[in-house]
């Protein structure tokens, strides 16, 4: 039985700790993405979002290329511990990589001028959702995920290997697998100092 949209978003966590094992066909992570990319809302239903899902070879590819490029940038005597991250990361079973197609924000810019400086604000917002959506929907499919963001180091290479246009901002990644640990306690802050209601 499915579950039910409260209990999906208690256990949509940050998993590290993924194997590649396969959960569902390719069909049904093909059906859940999509779903999710058609019915997630976005600012004036610009409809800016654009996903690629890489599995197999690619999703090893991107962390192998993650990793030389942060090989760069971080220190040596740290760069076991960035090392290990990758490892975990390509250890799963695909990756998610989100976009926001810029040509349609410069668009929108053009013809709403009154709202010109709120569309790149309103893209990160949709994308966001998006990623939410993406990120439990394979939580009910029994992946485990987590949400990293080495952009804009990668940029640049990630467009270069998959062919991707120049217009397409990349904003997060998403690596996701099967669970072989669980995530660790997470503590919550009161509600009573987050939330206010007012009759």
């Amino acid at each position: 039985m499915a579950k039910d949209f409260l209990s999906a978003i208690e256990d949509r966590r940050s998993y590290y700790s993924l194997s590649k094992e396969r959960v569902v066909p390719n069909k049904r992570i093909k059906e859940v993405i999509d779903h999710a990319v058609q019915y997630s809302p976005s600012a004036f239903n610009s409809q800016s979002a654009r996903v690629i899902v890489l599995t197999g070879q690619s999703h090893d590819k991107l962390w192998d290329i993650t990793k030389e490029i942060l090989r760069k940038t971080v220190e040596n005597k740290d760069f076991e511990k960035t090392e290990e991250k990758m490892k975990s990361f390509k250890n799963g079973y695909g990756t998610v990589l989100f976009f926001e197609d810029q040509a349609i924000i410069d668009r929108l810019q053009e013809q709403f001028k009154t709202y010109s400086k709120n569309f790149p604000i309103w893209s990160n917002q949709s994308s966001a959702i998006l990623q939410f959506v993406v990120w439990t929907s394979l939580e009910i499919e029994g992946f485990g995920a987590s949400l990293q963001h080495y952009n804009p180091l990668i940029d640049d290479e990630v467009k270069k290997t998959w062919d991707i246009s120049r217009n397409w901002k990349l904003i997060a990644q998403m690596p996701f697998g099967k669970p072989t640990a669980e995530p660790g306690d997470k503590d919550f802050s009161p509600l009573e100092e987050r939330v206010k209601y007012f009759q």
